[in-house]
């Protein structure tokens, strides 16, 4: 069984970074030192001076770049600690809880390719709230449903060997269902649009071949 402590935590900030900014946006914004920078005026009294703002961190998280958006699936890649990552990405198109509307942070699911680590297409699912302790969480595709187990809130295929046959499931499907509880015994049931997963998934593969 793989381990994920650290991978959950720098697959949730590449998350927040992806979705914190749009393609447009993306592509337009120019790099910082590209702008000449204006001669600064010499300041009026020593207590105008403002303190230097302070330098990006080096460490963390590449900023991901969108490839394409396909339907409900994002293609990204992004390059943290020079190490190449790519993954395709969506959020729910339907959520329930049981009891319902209970708080949680917004699930994903995506699927994940690094070239470091040698892994290919690795299903992952973040789902807002920690799981419930030694619990298994399920995802259907179709009439084969697929066992995962759980490690704080991310959820990954509990049968390795299975993984490839699930991403293939998943390209010829409509839709994938993944249920699980959280640690306060919140059930969820959060439903996954597969249209675009599969023009995603070719372009992640172009990008990290």
């Amino acid at each position: 069984m793989r381990v994920h402590r650290g991978l959950v935590f720098f697959l949730s900030l590449l998350i927040a970074s992806a979705f914190a900014v749009s393609a447009r946006s993306q592509q337009a914004e120019p790099p910082a030192a590209a702008k000449p920078a204006a001669k600064p005026k010499p300041p009026a009294a020593p207590a105008a001076v403002a303190a230097p703002k302070p330098a990006a961190p080096v460490a963390g998280p590449a900023k991901p770049t969108l490839l394409g958006q396909y339907g409900e699936w994002g293609a990204y890649a992004a390059t943290p600690n020079g190490r190449k990552v790519c993954f395709a990405i969506a959020k729910p198109a339907a959520t329930e809880t049981k009891p319902p509307d209970r708080p949680r942070n917004q699930p994903y699911m995506f699927i994940s390719t690094r070239l470091a680590d040698k892994v290919t297409n690795e299903v992952s699912v973040m789902v807002g709230y920690p799981f419930k302790t030694s619990s298994e969480a399920t995802a259907q595709v179709g009439s084969t449903t697929f066992q995962l187990y759980t490690q704080g809130d991310g959820a990954w295929i509990k049968n390795a060997a299975e993984e490839a046959h699930m991403v293939d499931a998943m390209r010829a499907g409509d839709s994938a269902v993944v249920k699980g509880i959280s640690a306060k015994g919140t059930e969820s049931v959060d439903t996954y649009s597969l249209k675009g997963l599969t023009e995603a998934l070719d372009r992640v593969a172009q990008e990290c071949k």
